[in-house]
Protein backbone atom coordinates (compact mmCIF):
# COMPACT_ATOMS: atom_id res chain seq x y z
CA UNK A 1 0.00 0.00 0.00
CA UNK A 2 1.38 3.29 -0.42
CA UNK A 3 1.17 5.77 2.01
CA UNK A 4 2.16 9.97 2.67
CA UNK A 5 3.20 9.42 6.38
CA UNK A 6 3.30 12.36 8.86
CA UNK A 7 5.61 10.70 11.26
CA UNK A 8 9.02 11.47 11.44
CA UNK A 9 12.81 10.68 12.56
CA UNK A 10 15.45 12.89 13.16
CA UNK A 11 19.65 12.26 13.56
CA UNK A 12 21.31 15.02 15.14
CA UNK A 13 24.22 16.75 14.89
CA UNK A 14 25.84 15.84 18.34
CA UNK A 15 29.11 14.66 18.94
CA UNK A 16 27.42 10.89 19.42
CA UNK A 17 28.69 9.34 16.37
CA UNK A 18 28.04 5.82 16.87
CA UNK A 19 26.53 3.56 14.59
CA UNK A 20 24.36 1.47 17.20
CA UNK A 21 20.97 1.14 16.26
CA UNK A 22 19.34 3.80 18.47
CA UNK A 23 15.57 3.45 19.35
CA UNK A 24 13.18 6.01 18.13
CA UNK A 25 12.76 6.73 21.61
CA UNK A 26 16.18 7.82 22.48
CA UNK A 27 16.76 9.33 19.27
CA UNK A 28 14.00 11.79 20.28
CA UNK A 29 15.15 12.09 23.61
CA UNK A 30 18.37 13.13 22.31
CA UNK A 31 17.33 15.34 20.00
CA UNK A 32 14.89 17.26 22.62
CA UNK A 33 17.57 17.57 25.23
CA UNK A 34 20.28 18.85 22.63
CA UNK A 35 18.13 21.64 21.26
CA UNK A 36 17.05 22.54 24.81
CA UNK A 37 20.75 23.32 25.20
CA UNK A 38 20.93 26.39 23.32
CA UNK A 39 17.35 27.73 24.63
CA UNK A 40 16.66 28.77 28.30
CA UNK A 41 13.70 27.07 29.18
CA UNK A 42 12.31 25.62 32.16
CA UNK A 43 14.31 22.05 32.56
CA UNK A 44 10.81 20.57 34.20
CA UNK A 45 9.38 21.25 30.77
CA UNK A 46 11.96 19.33 28.65
CA UNK A 47 11.52 16.54 31.54
CA UNK A 48 8.06 16.49 30.87
CA UNK A 49 8.75 16.45 26.85
CA UNK A 50 10.44 13.80 27.83
CA UNK A 51 7.36 11.31 28.10
CA UNK A 52 4.31 10.64 26.59
CA UNK A 53 1.22 11.69 28.18
CA UNK A 54 -0.55 8.53 27.44
CA UNK A 55 0.07 5.02 25.73
CA UNK A 56 -2.74 2.47 24.48
CA UNK A 57 -2.00 -0.70 23.87
CA UNK A 58 -4.71 -3.34 22.62
CA UNK A 59 -4.94 -6.51 21.37
CA UNK A 60 -6.95 -6.77 18.00
CA UNK A 61 -8.23 -10.25 16.91
CA UNK A 62 -9.58 -11.04 13.56
CA UNK A 63 -10.92 -14.01 11.93
CA UNK A 64 -8.81 -15.14 9.10
CA UNK A 65 -10.26 -16.49 5.79
CA UNK A 66 -9.54 -19.69 6.42
CA UNK A 67 -11.52 -20.10 9.63
CA UNK A 68 -8.25 -19.25 11.95
CA UNK A 69 -8.28 -16.60 14.48
CA UNK A 70 -5.21 -14.33 14.87
CA UNK A 71 -4.66 -11.80 17.52
CA UNK A 72 -2.30 -9.00 16.68
CA UNK A 73 -1.17 -5.93 18.93
CA UNK A 74 -2.10 -2.72 18.13
CA UNK A 75 -1.03 0.91 20.07
CA UNK A 76 -1.77 4.18 20.05
CA UNK A 77 1.29 6.72 21.81
CA UNK A 78 0.08 10.15 22.60
CA UNK A 79 2.42 12.61 23.43
CA UNK A 80 1.90 15.90 23.89
CA UNK A 81 -1.51 18.01 23.46
CA UNK A 82 -0.64 21.25 24.52
CA UNK A 83 -0.91 22.84 20.86
CA UNK A 84 -3.68 21.36 19.70
CA UNK A 85 -5.34 18.01 19.31
CA UNK A 86 -2.81 14.64 19.12
CA UNK A 87 -1.95 14.07 15.17
CA UNK A 88 -0.22 11.46 13.47
CA UNK A 89 0.22 8.34 11.30
CA UNK A 90 -1.13 4.97 11.73
CA UNK A 91 1.36 2.66 10.16
CA UNK A 92 0.83 -1.36 9.80
CA UNK A 93 4.03 -3.14 10.13
CA UNK A 94 5.99 -6.06 11.84
CA UNK A 95 7.79 -3.73 14.23
CA UNK A 96 5.58 -1.89 15.23
CA UNK A 97 6.00 -1.83 19.18
CA UNK A 98 5.36 0.56 22.38
CA UNK A 99 8.84 2.31 22.04
CA UNK A 100 8.85 3.02 18.74
CA UNK A 101 5.25 4.46 18.81
CA UNK A 102 6.47 6.62 21.95
CA UNK A 103 9.25 8.14 19.38
CA UNK A 104 7.47 8.97 16.45
CA UNK A 105 4.95 10.43 18.44
CA UNK A 106 7.31 12.79 19.84
CA UNK A 107 8.42 13.82 16.80
CA UNK A 108 5.12 14.60 15.28
CA UNK A 109 5.06 16.58 18.64
CA UNK A 110 8.17 18.81 17.02
CA UNK A 111 6.70 18.57 13.39
CA UNK A 112 3.71 19.94 14.12
CA UNK A 113 5.33 22.93 16.02
CA UNK A 114 7.89 23.72 13.15
CA UNK A 115 5.02 24.62 11.00
CA UNK A 116 3.05 26.52 13.38
CA UNK A 117 0.10 24.01 13.05
CA UNK A 118 -2.64 23.81 15.89
CA UNK A 119 -1.92 20.08 16.87
CA UNK A 120 0.16 17.75 19.49
CA UNK A 121 1.92 14.47 18.15
CA UNK A 122 0.68 11.19 18.08
CA UNK A 123 2.03 7.87 16.21
CA UNK A 124 -0.09 4.59 16.46
CA UNK A 125 0.12 0.89 14.68
CA UNK A 126 -0.36 -2.99 14.43
CA UNK A 127 2.75 -5.17 14.86
CA UNK A 128 1.28 -7.23 11.46
CA UNK A 129 2.59 -7.33 7.75
CA UNK A 130 -0.20 -6.55 5.60
CA UNK A 131 1.06 -7.61 3.11
CA UNK A 132 0.10 -11.60 4.51
CA UNK A 133 -3.56 -9.77 4.95
CA UNK A 134 -6.31 -9.95 2.05
CA UNK A 135 -7.85 -6.90 1.42
CA UNK A 136 -10.80 -8.15 3.30
CA UNK A 137 -8.92 -9.09 6.20
CA UNK A 138 -7.05 -5.74 6.12
CA UNK A 139 -10.53 -3.88 6.29
CA UNK A 140 -11.48 -6.54 9.74
CA UNK A 141 -8.55 -5.58 11.63
CA UNK A 142 -8.92 -1.78 10.37
CA UNK A 143 -12.85 -2.06 11.75
CA UNK A 144 -11.83 -3.76 14.94
CA UNK A 145 -9.16 -1.62 15.96
CA UNK A 146 -10.78 1.30 15.56
CA UNK A 147 -13.51 -0.19 17.88
CA UNK A 148 -10.37 -0.79 20.28
CA UNK A 149 -9.23 2.93 20.34
CA UNK A 150 -12.42 4.48 20.04
CA UNK A 151 -12.53 6.08 23.11
CA UNK A 152 -9.11 7.93 22.61
CA UNK A 153 -9.47 9.49 18.88
CA UNK A 154 -11.81 11.99 17.87
CA UNK A 155 -12.05 15.16 15.82
CA UNK A 156 -10.55 17.14 18.81
CA UNK A 157 -9.02 14.21 20.31
CA UNK A 158 -6.45 12.77 18.25
CA UNK A 159 -6.74 12.34 14.55
CA UNK A 160 -4.59 9.65 12.85
CA UNK A 161 -3.69 9.51 9.50
CA UNK A 162 -2.31 7.17 6.87
CA UNK A 163 1.97 6.35 7.01
CA UNK A 164 3.49 3.22 6.39
CA UNK A 165 1.31 -0.11 5.30
CA UNK A 166 -2.02 2.00 5.19
CA UNK A 167 -3.37 4.33 2.68
CA UNK A 168 -6.56 6.46 1.81
CA UNK A 169 -9.05 3.18 2.37
CA UNK A 170 -7.76 2.14 5.60
CA UNK A 171 -8.90 5.90 6.28
CA UNK A 172 -11.95 5.42 4.88
CA UNK A 173 -12.83 2.22 6.97
CA UNK A 174 -11.34 3.60 10.21
CA UNK A 175 -13.69 6.91 9.36
CA UNK A 176 -16.77 4.53 8.60
CA UNK A 177 -16.33 2.49 11.62
CA UNK A 178 -15.77 5.59 14.33
CA UNK A 179 -18.82 7.49 12.46
CA UNK A 180 -21.28 4.13 12.92
CA UNK A 181 -20.50 3.70 16.33
CA UNK A 182 -20.79 7.36 17.05
CA UNK A 183 -24.06 7.83 15.12
CA UNK A 184 -22.95 10.28 12.80
CA UNK A 185 -20.55 10.90 9.82
CA UNK A 186 -17.21 12.46 11.46
CA UNK A 187 -14.89 12.71 8.54
CA UNK A 188 -12.63 14.49 10.60
CA UNK A 189 -11.22 11.91 12.82
CA UNK A 190 -8.90 10.97 10.43
CA UNK A 191 -6.60 12.76 7.20
CA UNK A 192 -5.57 11.43 4.45
CA UNK A 193 -9.03 9.83 3.25
CA UNK A 194 -10.07 9.26 -0.07
CA UNK A 195 -11.83 13.49 -1.23
CA UNK A 196 -15.55 11.41 -1.97
CA UNK A 197 -15.68 11.03 1.75
CA UNK A 198 -14.31 14.51 3.24
CA UNK A 199 -10.72 13.70 1.97
CA UNK A 200 -8.37 16.95 0.66
CA UNK A 201 -7.56 17.26 -3.03
CA UNK A 202 -3.58 17.46 -2.92
CA UNK A 203 -3.07 15.63 0.32
CA UNK A 204 -1.06 12.48 -1.62
CA UNK A 205 1.34 14.86 -3.27
CA UNK A 206 2.19 17.37 -0.36
CA UNK A 207 5.23 16.02 1.28
CA UNK A 208 6.80 15.67 -2.46
CA UNK A 209 5.68 19.31 -2.84
CA UNK A 210 6.96 20.22 0.50
CA UNK A 211 10.11 18.77 -0.24
CA UNK A 212 10.61 20.37 -3.27
CA UNK A 213 9.57 23.81 -2.29
CA UNK A 214 12.01 23.49 0.29
CA UNK A 215 14.76 22.56 -2.09
CA UNK A 216 13.88 25.65 -3.96
CA UNK A 217 14.52 27.32 -1.40
CA UNK A 218 17.64 26.46 0.02
CA UNK A 219 19.42 26.48 -3.83
CA UNK A 220 18.52 30.09 -3.79
CA UNK A 221 19.54 30.37 -0.33
CA UNK A 222 22.85 29.27 -1.55
CA UNK A 223 23.21 31.33 -4.55
CA UNK A 224 22.73 28.25 -6.97
CA UNK A 225 21.18 28.90 -10.22
CA UNK A 226 18.00 26.22 -9.98
CA UNK A 227 18.33 25.84 -13.52
CA UNK A 228 22.06 24.80 -13.65
CA UNK A 229 21.35 22.65 -10.24
CA UNK A 230 21.75 18.81 -10.89
CA UNK A 231 19.77 16.65 -8.31
CA UNK A 232 19.36 12.97 -7.74
CA UNK A 233 16.67 11.33 -6.02
CA UNK A 234 16.86 8.18 -4.12
CA UNK A 235 13.26 7.17 -4.03
CA UNK A 236 10.17 7.31 -6.42
CA UNK A 237 7.05 6.51 -4.34
CA UNK A 238 4.47 9.43 -3.31
CA UNK A 239 7.50 11.90 -1.87
CA UNK A 240 10.34 11.47 -4.21
CA UNK A 241 8.03 11.03 -7.65
CA UNK A 242 6.53 14.58 -6.91
CA UNK A 243 9.65 15.83 -5.88
CA UNK A 244 11.29 15.22 -8.55
CA UNK A 245 8.50 15.74 -11.18
CA UNK A 246 7.89 19.46 -9.55
CA UNK A 247 11.92 20.60 -9.90
CA UNK A 248 11.93 19.18 -13.38
CA UNK A 249 9.16 21.64 -14.31
CA UNK A 250 10.62 24.61 -11.83
CA UNK A 251 13.75 23.73 -14.61
CA UNK A 252 16.26 22.03 -12.24
CA UNK A 253 17.87 18.98 -13.93
CA UNK A 254 17.10 15.74 -12.07
CA UNK A 255 19.64 13.44 -13.56
CA UNK A 256 18.96 10.13 -11.51
CA UNK A 257 16.28 8.66 -9.78
CA UNK A 258 15.70 5.16 -7.87
CA UNK A 259 13.07 2.82 -6.51
CA UNK A 260 13.85 -0.45 -4.69
CA UNK A 261 15.36 -2.65 -7.83
CA UNK A 262 17.73 -0.28 -8.12
CA UNK A 263 17.86 3.63 -10.28
CA UNK A 264 18.68 5.19 -13.98
CA UNK A 265 21.32 8.37 -14.46
CA UNK A 266 21.22 10.72 -17.24
CA UNK A 267 23.79 13.25 -16.63
CA UNK A 268 21.52 15.28 -19.32
CA UNK A 269 18.64 15.13 -17.44
CA UNK A 270 15.91 12.52 -17.25
CA UNK A 271 11.83 13.20 -18.27
CA UNK A 272 10.57 12.85 -15.06
CA UNK A 273 7.26 13.05 -15.59
CA UNK A 274 7.45 10.19 -18.06
CA UNK A 275 8.83 7.58 -15.44
CA UNK A 276 6.44 5.92 -13.67
CA UNK A 277 5.83 6.34 -9.90
CA UNK A 278 5.40 3.70 -7.35
CA UNK A 279 1.67 4.39 -7.26
CA UNK A 280 1.14 4.17 -11.22
CA UNK A 281 3.69 0.94 -11.95
CA UNK A 282 5.04 -0.22 -8.59
CA UNK A 283 9.05 -0.74 -8.99
CA UNK A 284 8.79 0.84 -12.97
CA UNK A 285 12.05 2.94 -12.54
CA UNK A 286 14.29 0.40 -14.05
CA UNK A 287 12.41 -0.29 -17.26
CA UNK A 288 12.86 3.63 -18.00
CA UNK A 289 15.55 3.32 -20.79
CA UNK A 290 18.46 5.70 -19.49
CA UNK A 291 22.35 5.89 -20.65
CA UNK A 292 23.36 4.32 -16.89
CA UNK A 293 21.87 2.37 -13.74
CA UNK A 294 23.23 2.89 -10.91
CA UNK A 295 22.86 1.20 -7.39
CA UNK A 296 20.35 3.15 -4.50
CA UNK A 297 23.77 3.25 -2.47
CA UNK A 298 25.79 4.91 -5.82
CA UNK A 299 22.86 7.14 -6.56
CA UNK A 300 23.64 8.82 -3.31
CA UNK A 301 27.31 9.26 -4.03
CA UNK A 302 26.82 10.63 -7.45
CA UNK A 303 29.02 13.87 -8.65
CA UNK A 304 25.64 16.75 -8.29
CA UNK A 305 24.86 19.61 -6.90
CA UNK A 306 21.82 18.37 -4.27
CA UNK A 307 20.98 15.08 -3.10
CA UNK A 308 17.47 14.10 -1.57
CA UNK A 309 17.15 10.49 0.04
CA UNK A 310 13.28 9.81 -0.48
CA UNK A 311 13.09 6.61 0.25
CA UNK A 312 13.76 4.93 4.04
CA UNK A 313 15.82 5.85 7.05
CA UNK A 314 19.06 5.37 7.82
CA UNK A 315 20.29 5.39 4.20
CA UNK A 316 23.24 7.70 5.03
CA UNK A 317 25.34 6.89 7.69
CA UNK A 318 29.16 6.93 8.83
CA UNK A 319 30.11 4.56 5.90
CA UNK A 320 28.63 6.32 2.86
CA UNK A 321 28.86 10.28 4.40
CA UNK A 322 32.39 11.14 3.36
CA UNK A 323 31.52 10.09 -0.09
CA UNK A 324 28.59 12.37 -0.85
CA UNK A 325 29.67 13.83 -3.34
CA UNK A 326 26.62 16.58 -3.13
CA UNK A 327 27.15 20.32 -1.88
CA UNK A 328 23.42 20.03 -0.35
CA UNK A 329 21.29 17.56 1.08
CA UNK A 330 17.31 17.50 1.49
CA UNK A 331 15.85 14.78 3.50
CA UNK A 332 12.53 13.51 2.13
CA UNK A 333 12.35 10.46 3.64
CA UNK A 334 11.98 10.01 7.39
CA UNK A 335 15.08 9.86 9.31
CA UNK A 336 17.57 9.30 6.48
CA UNK A 337 20.76 10.71 7.81
CA UNK A 338 22.11 8.84 11.09
CA UNK A 339 23.53 10.30 13.88
CA UNK A 340 27.25 9.81 12.80
CA UNK A 341 26.76 11.09 8.77
CA UNK A 342 25.15 14.31 10.81
CA UNK A 343 28.08 14.94 12.62
CA UNK A 344 30.18 14.34 9.18
CA UNK A 345 28.32 16.51 7.17
CA UNK A 346 28.80 19.53 9.61
CA UNK A 347 32.43 19.01 9.87
CA UNK A 348 32.49 19.38 5.85
CA UNK A 349 30.35 22.07 5.66
CA UNK A 350 27.28 20.20 4.00
CA UNK A 351 24.14 21.43 4.53
CA UNK A 352 21.21 18.78 5.17
CA UNK A 353 18.07 20.42 5.26
CA UNK A 354 15.83 18.23 7.32
CA UNK A 355 12.79 16.04 7.37
CA UNK A 356 10.97 17.67 10.28
CA UNK A 357 10.91 20.81 8.09
CA UNK A 358 11.14 19.18 4.33
CA UNK A 359 8.39 16.95 4.11
CA UNK A 360 6.46 18.43 6.52
CA UNK A 361 3.79 18.82 3.36
CA UNK A 362 1.81 15.63 4.33
CA UNK A 363 0.86 17.08 8.35
CA UNK A 364 0.48 20.36 6.97
CA UNK A 365 -2.18 19.27 3.92
CA UNK A 366 -3.68 17.44 6.99
CA UNK A 367 -4.44 20.22 9.31
CA UNK A 368 -5.93 21.88 5.76
CA UNK A 369 -8.52 18.28 5.37
CA UNK A 370 -9.20 18.84 8.86
CA UNK A 371 -10.22 22.26 8.75
CA UNK A 372 -12.44 21.16 5.53
CA UNK A 373 -13.76 18.29 7.50
CA UNK A 374 -14.69 20.55 10.61
CA UNK A 375 -16.25 23.49 8.36
CA UNK A 376 -17.96 20.71 5.35
CA UNK A 377 -16.79 23.04 2.62
CA UNK A 378 -13.70 21.22 0.55
CA UNK A 379 -10.77 23.33 -1.01
CA UNK A 380 -9.77 23.49 -5.01
CA UNK A 381 -6.70 21.78 -5.50
CA UNK A 382 -5.49 25.54 -6.43
CA UNK A 383 -6.30 26.68 -2.97
CA UNK A 384 -5.00 23.49 -1.15
CA UNK A 385 -1.08 24.39 -3.02
CA UNK A 386 -1.31 28.12 -2.41
CA UNK A 387 -2.29 27.56 0.90
CA UNK A 388 0.86 24.80 1.92
CA UNK A 389 3.03 27.38 -0.01
CA UNK A 390 2.99 30.05 2.14
CA UNK A 391 2.81 27.38 4.92
CA UNK A 392 5.95 26.27 3.95
CA UNK A 393 7.92 29.44 3.29
CA UNK A 394 6.50 30.94 6.74
CA UNK A 395 8.79 27.88 8.22
CA UNK A 396 11.36 27.93 5.76
CA UNK A 397 11.42 32.00 6.78
CA UNK A 398 11.35 31.07 10.57
CA UNK A 399 14.11 27.91 10.49
CA UNK A 400 16.49 30.10 8.92
CA UNK A 401 16.40 33.10 10.87
CA UNK A 402 17.30 30.95 13.90
CA UNK A 403 20.09 29.24 11.79
CA UNK A 404 21.30 32.73 10.93
CA UNK A 405 21.17 34.12 14.32
CA UNK A 406 22.65 31.19 16.79
CA UNK A 407 25.43 29.94 14.07
CA UNK A 408 23.96 26.28 14.50
CA UNK A 409 22.86 23.25 12.27
CA UNK A 410 19.54 23.56 10.13
CA UNK A 411 18.51 20.62 11.72
CA UNK A 412 18.87 22.06 15.39
CA UNK A 413 17.37 25.90 14.06
CA UNK A 414 13.82 24.06 13.13
CA UNK A 415 13.89 21.98 16.43
CA UNK A 416 14.80 25.21 17.89
CA UNK A 417 11.89 26.70 16.37
CA UNK A 418 9.81 23.72 17.27
CA UNK A 419 10.69 23.57 20.93
CA UNK A 420 10.16 27.11 21.65
CA UNK A 421 6.81 27.39 20.79
CA UNK A 422 6.21 24.25 22.58
CA UNK A 423 7.92 25.36 26.07
CA UNK A 424 5.97 28.95 25.29
CA UNK A 425 2.90 27.19 25.44
CA UNK A 426 3.25 25.00 28.29
CA UNK A 427 4.64 27.78 30.43
CA UNK A 428 1.15 29.36 29.44
CA UNK A 429 -0.88 27.08 30.18
CA UNK A 430 0.79 25.96 33.54
CA UNK A 431 0.96 22.58 34.89
CA UNK A 432 -2.45 20.68 36.58
CA UNK A 433 -2.47 19.97 40.46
Amino acid sequence: MASTPESTGDADESTNTSEEPESALETARRQLQHAAAELDIDPNIVERLKHPKKVHEVTVPIERENGDVEVYTGYRAQHDSVRGPFKGGLRYHPDVDREECVGLGMWMTWKCAVMDIPFGGAKGGIAVNPKDLTEAETEQLTRRFTDEIRSAIGPTTDIPAPDMGTDPQTMAWLMDAYSMQEGETIPGVVTGKPPIVGGSEGRDSAPGRSVAIVAREAIDYYDMDLSETSIAVQGFGSVGSNAATLLDDWGANVVAVSDVNGGIYDPDGLDTGAIPAHDEEPEAVLTHEAPETVTNDELLELDVDVVIPAAIGNVLTADNADDVAADLVIEGANGPTTSAASAIFAERGIPVIPDILANAGGVTVSYFEWLQDINRRAWSLERVNDELETEMLDAWGEVRGEFEARDVTWRDAAYIVALSRIADAHDARGLWP
